[in-house]
């Protein structure tokens, strides 16, 4: 039985965990440029764990009761999304991209841990993700099983960003063109856009 929570837990964290998200934009870039990878890897880490360990802990249902913050953290999210959107634009026209950026293009740690919190944080499908549906998923267990469950998706967690921050190395080859670097920029503007537009338009259910 505790095998059997713990691999489905590492199942359920590693489906909700690597789907494609702002927050895994922004360490893939912190991981290219090489910049605090350490720091945005461990917060990134020590969030997802502590959200879903709250779920199981049966925290899940006050966010549920709460529909207000949540649709407060929508648009805070989508005013986050929409300006760091337009960052990366202005990154691209300017050519200000690039595995040792200058000027504005630098970010010191605090900044870049701030951004971390907001790109994890400010974002309400996080909490309906972690706290509701990882801590309805682990009911299904009983006493110690339960928090075996969190310690396999917390366990996903930490495999993940692990490999997404000290991974991106590997592509470091096709940054170290300033055009690739202008491409993935307008993509990240493009995609961080589009997700504030959805948070915008749809509400939190």
């Amino acid at each position: 039985m505790e095998l059997t929570a713990y691999l489905a837990g590492l199942a359920a964290g590693a489906g909700l965990i690597i789907a494609i998200g702002a927050q895994n934009a922004f360490v893939l870039r912190q991981g290219l440029q090489r910049q605090y990878i350490g720091s945005v890897v461990a917060v990134c880490i020590l969030a997802d764990a502590s959200l879903i360990l709250l779920g199981v802990a049966g925290m899940g249902l006050a966010v549920q009761q709460h529909p207000g913050l949540l649709q407060w953290l929508r648009f805070a999210g989508a005013a986050f999304l929409a300006a760091y959107g337009f960052l990366a634009l202005r990154r691209a026209w300017q050519g200000e991209s690039g595995l040792q950026p200058q000027g504005n293009g630098v970010m010191s740690r605090g900044r870049v841990v701030l951004a971390c919190l907001a790109f994890t944080l400010l974002n309400p499908h996080v909490y309906l993700d972690t706290v509701v549906l990882l801590g309805s998923l682990s009911t299904h267990y009983q006493g110690n099983a339960r928090w075996i469950f969190a310690a396999g998706a917390s366990t996903a967690s930490v495999v993940w960003f692990l490999s997404l921050g000290y991974g991106a190395r590997l592509l470091l080859p096709v940054f170290r063109s300033p055009l690739a670097w202008r491409v993935f920029d307008v993509a990240v503007a493009a995609f961080m856009l589009t997700l504030a537009a959805v948070l915008l338009c749809q509400p939190v259910k």
